[in-house]
């Protein structure tokens, strides 16, 4: 099947194709220009209003997924999806999300003042990574499905599930049915462990670990704890941002583990070389450490702070619309149908290891930050 299909692409009208790219990612752009004006004014518009206090808590993701399905339907409906689909670049826009988002991230921080982060990055991302593909080879799923949904549960989304996908070469279909699963549970999870960790009565420290450690995606987290507070927020960021760190890490293991095991036949076969490797590995990681070594001395040595961290400010912006496109794509991207042929496997597995994730974080966030003390 593939050897037919890599036959026949070059029969394709180059003309065409590229066109239809082309509208895709206008669409993409268009939509992604209304969901920052949806941010931007909908609190205007709501002031005043019973809704006042939702419309201010409701971030970018929200708004672009929402228009991104609002897109699928409408061009599912004209019978153009497929054809402007080459424009939807879910796995460019994140990436490059991802690059510019090391540079906010200050690694001396996060090793110096942000140990109780590191600890439970640490025994969350294994407990969970650990149950899910548990869970998932005593369920039947295939391998590199098992290694998206443990990564994208266990680490940070969308985000982790491509760096997985890279790592294990994973089908398109899986990584977009990994990250429709993402956003399915991250959507709720939003509005309901802020209302948790007020049921519960958590510290604010808490409370932003908790949900640092628990939600799926960086955008999330931070629409999440900003609900919460800001000194929940705070706290949500570095976990968050720690977890996100060990992105690499984890396509490292991947990679080797698949490689040398998975589809390694037998002993006598040849080990895969240091370039083959090199090539399955998910460059962007590199790129993502990078920037974060870059932005850590750039602002350490800055003659200007000011200047410095307006400029840190303006590439945040930059990641911000990437990230905002992303999450277009994924709405235009999501297919019902494609949720319905995987069954409910993937979905019980998935669901079963939010909970568990929900359950360990909190006990990790109380454990580790239950004394601690923001400011």
């Amino acid at each position: 099947m593939t050897e037919q299909t890599t036959q026949e692409t070059p029969e394709k009208a180059p003309s065409s194709g590229i066109g239809y790219a082309v509208a895709g990612f206008l669409v993409v752009i268009a939509l992604g220009a209304a969901t920052r004006f949806l941010e931007a004014h909908v609190p205007q518009w709501s002031a005043g209003t019973p809704f006042a206090k939702v419309a201010k808590s409701i971030e970018f993701p929200i708004y672009a997924i929402a228009l991104g399905l609002i897109g699928n339907v409408a061009l599912t409906k004209l019978a153009l999806r497929d054809a402007l689909s080459r424009g939807f670049r879910t796995e460019f826009f994140i990436k490059t999300g991802l690059v510019l988002l090391g540079a906010s991230i200050n690694l001396k921080v996060l090793v110096t003042a942000a140990g109780p982060a590191i600890i439970q990055a640490l025994l969350l991302i294994s407990t969970v990574f650990g149950f899910t593909w548990w869970l998932g080879g005593r369920l039947g799923l295939e391998d590199k499905l098992r290694a998206l949904l443990a990564s994208a549960v266990s680490i940070c989304g969308v985000s982790a599930a491509i760096a997985a996908a890279g790592a294990v070469q994973a089908k398109r279909e899986q990584l977009a049915y990994a990250a429709s699963l993402v956003i399915a549970f991250a959507l709720p999870s939003i509005f309901l462990l802020p209302w948790l960790a007020d049921v519960f009565n958590l510290s604010d420290a808490v409370a932003g670990a908790w949900i640092g450690g628990n939600i799926d995606t960086t955008a999330a987290v931070a629409a999440s704890g900003a609900i919460a507070g800001e000194n929940a927020l705070q706290i949500a960021t570095i976990v968050k941002t720690t977890q996100n760190a060990l992105i690499g890490v984890v396509a490292i293991g991947l990679t080797a583990y698949f490689a040398l095991k998975i589809e390694r036949k037998s002993a006598d076969e040849a080990r895969p070389t240091i370039g083959q490797f090199w090539e399955r590995f998910p460059k962007f990681v590199l790129g993502f450490i990078a920037a974060s070594i870059i932005g850590t001395l750039y602002v350490q040595w800055a003659a200007d702070a000011k200047g410095a961290a307006a400029t840190i400010a303006t590439v945040n912006d930059l990641r911000t619309w990437f990230l905002i496109f992303a999450f277009v794509s994924i709405g235009l991207e999501f297919s019902l149908k494609g949720l319905r042929e995987a069954g409910w496997r993937p979905i019980a597995v998935f669901a079963s290891a939010t909970v568990v994730n929900i359950v360990v974080a909190l006990g990790l966030a109380t454990v580790l930050f239950g004394n601690f003390q923001i400011g």
